[in-house]
């Protein structure tokens, strides 16, 4: 699984069934949704697998409640799937707890789970942190 770089990175492993994706600096509204539009232009990309959004190299991000709620709100995995998220800002922390809410509230939503701790997040996705995806991770 190869990592493409861009604001927002990701990688798709077949074999674990998981999108990992890696925001690092300030990661923007239009960061996220190319990201998306990236994602399911993807030929590798399986709606049905779970989804692991690493923001620990984050320092903000840049979005309004409004637009949170708008990814929110954006079918991109099953309802099926898992999403982690994991972020070790509170800022980011507290905005993905907010778009976790707004996924609760909206129809056909997939699971979604928000940590300070990206083994624990792993875990949680029914991965070991030891497993190759952790490799990718590149930390």
């Amino acid at each position: 699984m190869g990592l493409l770089r861009m604001p927002t990175r990701y990688g798709i492993d077949k074999e674990c069934r998981l999108i990992l994706t890696i925001g690092e600096g300030r990661v923007t509204f239009a960061e996220i949704r190319a990201h998306q539009d990236r994602l399911l232009s993807d030929p590798d990309f399986d709606a049905s697998f779970s989804q692991l959004i690493d923001l620990t190299a984050a320092i903000s991000l840049d979005i309004s409640a409004g637009q949170a709620r708008s990814i929110a709100s954006r079918r991109i995995v099953s309802p099926d799937s898992r999403r982690a998220l994991v972020a070790t800002a509170p800022a980011i922390f507290g905005m993905g707890r907010l778009m976790q809410a707004y996924n609760e509230m909206s129809e056909g939503r997939s699971e979604v789970h928000i940590f300070y701790d990206r083994d624990e997040a792993l875990r949680w996705l029914g991965l070991e942190p030891g497993s190759a995806i952790v490799a990718a991770i590149g930390r």
